[in-house]
């Protein structure tokens, strides 16, 4: 029974990660890139950029929290 619990648990994975791929391969080809949230960091010298979107990175992170609680309950 444990080994086909982790097989259900890695295919789940696997399926969600397809998704993901799915969903930024259409973002892409959108054009939508770089949600540039206020709070973002963009520094930009003569040879250099470097940019840390951290607001979107909380942001994104508890939508998926949000999102595998809800669907972590049965």
């Amino acid at each position: 029974m444990q080994i086909e619990g982790l097989a259900r648990i890695l295919i789940t994975f696997g399926i969600v990660l397809l998704l993901a791929g799915f969903v930024v391969l259409a973002i892409s080809r959108l054009g939508i890139t770089g949600f540039r949230l206020p709070g973002d960091i963009l520094i930009r010298r003569e040879n250099f950029t470097f940019f840390f979107p951290i607001t979107t990175m909380l942001l994104i992170s508890l939508v998926l929290t949000l999102l595998f609680n809800l669907l972590g309950r049965r």
